[in-house]
């Protein structure tokens, strides 16, 4: 079993962030209207759980039933796509397994992947990429703030 510090898991959200950040770039470039039409419907039904739990917690996935994914896939970058779907991805979850959820902030974050993928489906490159590295930094932030 790998085990990551919280420092290691600060240091690969800055990886993340900027990679990210880097895909929905891409993405608003790539992505298809098909695409775009399937974000929303599972960003609808990301919406439909957090109503459901009352807030208690996002919907988490993997594969094609993550946001982050999808856009990193649409990204069309097999660079990025292998960084961040296996490798990064992989140590992110085995670090979710291995330590308790003490902050989350589903709402909030649904409202960032809204406006994420309202930037991408505008084709707005710069405000997609700022958005993307914004959201995956106010997760950082929690981490941080555990560190203290």
């Amino acid at each position: 079993m790998i085990t990551l510090s919280q420092q290691k898991l600060v240091e690969l959200y800055s990886v993340r962030e900027a990679l990210e950040g880097m895909a929905a770039r891409l993405a608003a470039t790539h992505i298809s209207d098909e695409e775009v039409a399937e974000l929303e419907k599972l960003l609808g039904r990301h919406s439909e759980h957090i109503d459901e739990v009352s807030g208690a917690s996002y919907f988490h996935q993997h594969g094609d039933f993550d946001f982050h994914y999808r856009i990193i896939k649409a990204s069309q970058n097999s660079q990025l796509v292998h960084l961040l779907c296996n490798e990064l991805y992989h140590l992110l979850r085995m670090y979710r397994y291995q330590s308790p959820r003490t902050q989350s902030r589903p709402e909030a974050a649904l409202k960032e992947h809204l406006f994420i993928l309202d930037a991408i489906k505008n084709r707005d490159q710069e405000l997609a990429e700022l958005l993307m590295r914004r959201h995956i930094s106010r997760s950082k932030a929690l981490i941080e703030q555990n560190l203290n």
